[in-house]
């Protein structure tokens, strides 16, 4: 019976490949779009993951994310260090800047300063030049993505003298790290450098990065620091995911990615319900004839499940397909940079689209259950 059902689906070729459609298009645009938003509020978390040398953040009360930011007087990290269970602790400056370039453009940026003789804060993998050169006269590091942005196609950045806040400023590395929410072209220098780079009042430092002793937890210590000094500490895990919370809250980004994969819902339940009530209807008299030479009624509905199931498998194979094939097509794109692909979001899209069919099934299978076999001889 299984085998008839499927000749009778893929029999009509125009039916079977508009299901296949509907399925298909529903499950890309739900991966698709999931998938993307995931990443654009994972970015809210990137200015935290891209310092992994240190496991515990302390920062004014006040401060929500490595951009919304407070900063806090010098003597913080006087305190932090005098707290029992800090290995280490070392500054860092976050700030915005504008920058010109040799061709005139001026281009708002994000000025990283790292400590200056441990240089901790500073990202990892670098693409070109060395470490040492930030201790060059008016040393900066640009990240790879805001190379691209800044300077024109084909430009070396090594040696490329800029205007940033009225100061000179040379490129002397590139770094590799990932973008963060606002997509800023990020500058990384030594902590002195960039207190001249930004002036602004008072109060400077952004951010106190510390690492808990050995035999310690980042939870403990944290908590250690936050009670002895007053100032907030959160663990490298929790403030970033402060980051990705102040997106969630403060933007419709969670709202409009919801409306998309509701609409890829709901277009994919129209046009495979209508699409498969269409076919059943002009099978109906198969399945007549089916049932007067004696089919039961649970073997109609397992022809019907098999039907679905079929079109379900296909369907979701290629929506995904086309989904992975999006996001890794564009991999090299300073856009995408980072992006990939959550194995819990195909998960929820298989069971988004086993939703879809088991609905449209069951509409489509009512019809064929109240079919009397006395309709094939009419």
């Amino acid at each position: 019976m299984t085998w008839i059902a499927i000749r009778m689906l893929t029999g009509d070729r125009q039916k079977f490949f508009g299901l296949l459609f509907g399925v298909a298009f529903s499950a890309l645009l739900i991966t698709q779009q999931l998938t993307i938003f995931v990443n654009l509020i994972e970015r809210g978390a990137q200015g935290v993951y891209n310092t992994p040398a240190a496991n515990v953040w302390v920062m004014d009360p006040v401060t929500r994310t490595t951009d919304v930011v407070l900063p806090l007087p010098s003597t913080a990290l006087d305190k932090v260090r005098s707290v029992q269970g800090v290995d280490w602790a070392v500054p860092m400056l976050r700030s915005n800047a504008n920058v010109r370039t040799a061709e005139g453009d001026l281009e708002g940026v994000g000025i990283v300063g790292v400590d200056d003789t441990t240089l901790i804060g500073f990202p990892d993998k670098i693409l070109s030049g060395s470490r040492e050169a930030l201790y060059e006269p008016d040393s900066v590091f640009i990240d790879e993505v805001g190379a691209a942005k800044l300077l024109p196609p084909g430009t070396d950045p090594i040696g490329v003298r800029l205007e940033l806040n009225d100061r000179r400023a040379v490129i002397r590395g590139v770094v590799d790290i990932n973008p963060t929410f606002t997509s800023q072209v990020v500058f990384y220098t030594r902590y002195s450098n960039a207190l001249a780079f930004v002036p602004g009042t008072r109060n400077r430092m952004s951010f106190v990065l510390a690492r808990a002793a050995e035999g310690l937890t980042p939870e403990e210590v944290s908590a250690r620091i936050t009670d002895a000094t007053g100032l907030k500490a959160r663990t490298r895990d929790e403030f970033a995911r402060d980051g990705v919370d102040f997106i969630i809250e403060n933007t419709g980004i969670p709202l409009n990615f919801g409306i998309t994969v509701a609409l890829g819902f709901i277009v994919g339940v129209a046009i495979v319900g209508l699409t498969f009530s269409l076919f059943i209807r002009d099978n109906i008299r198969q399945f007549g004839a089916l049932k007067a030479i004696g089919v039961t009624n649970n073997k109609i509905r397992m022809m019907v499940a098999a039907q679905a199931l079929l079109v379900g498998l296909i369907g979701y194979g290629f929506g995904v397909l086309a989904a992975v094939l999006f996001i890794y097509g564009f991999e090299n794109s300073p856009d995408f940079k980072g992006f990939y692909m959550p194995w819990q979001i195909p998960v929820l899209t298989a069971t988004v689209v086993i939703v879809m069919i088991l609905l449209t099934g069951w509409l489509a299978l009512r019809s064929v259950l109240k079919t009397e076999p006395a309709e094939v001889f009419r």
